[in-house]
């Protein structure tokens, strides 16, 4: 029985302390009134003479809560790109020499495509490519067969999309060679 007395005594402790720590609380938060000014502000930075001549309003009771703004974000500034900007203009003979360089580097590009393109239809053998001894097993070879199918579509790919770049650039006026120059 003792022990239930003590056990109370606790309680009521506690709870004499929780409510000495609110009405702590609640005598702080009248000693600094919240005003509500003019243009949506809130603050408690004002003495109450401030606060009538600025035509703000005092909230009571009221629990505010505040809610940081972000800085608007700037978009980003665009890249200068060679030569569509302003200042950074090309001459003509400098953009002619530009693509002549891409054009004879594609076309190179598509001759050694076009060349392994060959290579492979010509180990394809129209789908019957020669076993290999390590090929006793049919799968392994049927495997061989199908990878050599897709790397023979893709280089095709490649080489379509080669020949898509090529048709982008302007057509080179042929070289000037000492016959044709009259």
């Amino acid at each position: 029985m003792n022990h239930a007395l003590t056990m109370n005594g606790a309680v009521r402790s506690c709870l004499w302390a929780l409510s000495a720590c609110l009405l702590a609380a609640a005598a702080q938060a009248q000693d600094k009134p919240v005003y509500r000014c003019p243009g949506n502000l809130y603050t408690d930075a004002f003495s109450p003479k401030e606060a009538v001549a600025k035509g703000c309003k005092t909230l009571e009771g009221a629990p505010i809560t505040v809610i940081q703004s972000q800085m608007p974000r700037t978009p980003p500034k665009p890249a200068a790109s060679g030569g569509t900007s302003g200042g950074d203009q090309v001459s003509s003979d400098a953009q002619k020499a530009r693509d002549a360089d891409s054009r004879r580097i594609l076309e190179a590009e598509l001759k050694k495509e076009e060349g392994a393109l060959e290579a492979l239809h010509k180990e394809y053998n129209n789908g019957q490519p020669e076993r290999r001894g390590d090929e006793r097993n049919a799968q392994k070879y049927n495997d061989r067969v199908a990878e050599m199918k897709n790397a023979i579509t893709r280089k095709e790919a490649d080489i379509a999309s080669i020949k898509r770049e090529l048709a982008k650039l302007p057509v080179a006026p042929p070289p000037v060679t000492p016959s044709t120059a009259k």
